[in-house]
């Protein structure tokens, strides 16, 4: 099943998209706002990678396509805790020249729609790096999540230590923001 936003479409990663995820895994730019460490990766490594997915319950990746574009970005719904009801999300955009046009918007809300209205979850977490002050304006400007804490000196990033910003979305946050955004109006 993919999932359907105003502009994206959230769908299985395939084959064909390795070359283009595996020039995202190694653009220091790219990686450089990611929390997650990184090492130089092959395109044997990307398949293994691509191999290991499957329709595991507990790890749900998407490729994000855009009209007119294709492939833009990956986004994930993780460590799904059906007992507790909640789950890990995180996203790439790999373009920046797509950046700041709607699309990032656009993949929340479509994740939130799913993980929600569709899975029966009740809450989302996520974590970015303090100096990522766009995808920290557009969780929790745009998309509502909250800021529910702070690891500090969590990252190690070009010679200095960053904080760990945690972020998370409940399910009433996010029915609060579809009645008063009318997100889901044309």
């Amino acid at each position: 099943m993919n999932l359907k936003g105003k502009t994206v479409e959230l769908r299985a990663i395939k084959k064909e998209d390795l070359v283009t995820l595996n020039q995202w895994a190694n653009s220091p730019e790219i990686q450089y706002w990611l929390g997650t460490w990184h090492f130089p990766i092959t395109e044997t490594d990307q398949e293994k990678w691509f191999n290991s997915l499957s329709t595991n319950s507990l790890h749900q990746r998407f490729a994000i396509e855009a009209p007119e574009l294709g492939l833009i970005g990956t986004a994930n719904l993780v460590d799904i805790n059906w007992k507790d009801r909640n789950a890990f999300h995180g996203m790439l955009l790999g373009d920046k020249d797509i950046r700041g046009k709607g699309y990032a918007v656009d993949t929340v809300m479509a994740v939130m729609k799913y993980a929600f209205e569709e899975l029966g979850l009740e809450r989302l977490d996520g974590s970015m790096i303090e100096y990522n002050v766009a995808s920290l304006k557009m969780y929790l400007g745009k998309c509502g999540w909250k800021e529910e804490g702070r690891q500090r000196k969590w990252y190690f990033r070009k010679g200095k230590f960053w904080d760990k910003i945690i972020v998370g979305v409940t399910r009433d946050d996010y029915f609060t923001l579809i009645e008063e955004k009318k997100y889901g109006d044309k």
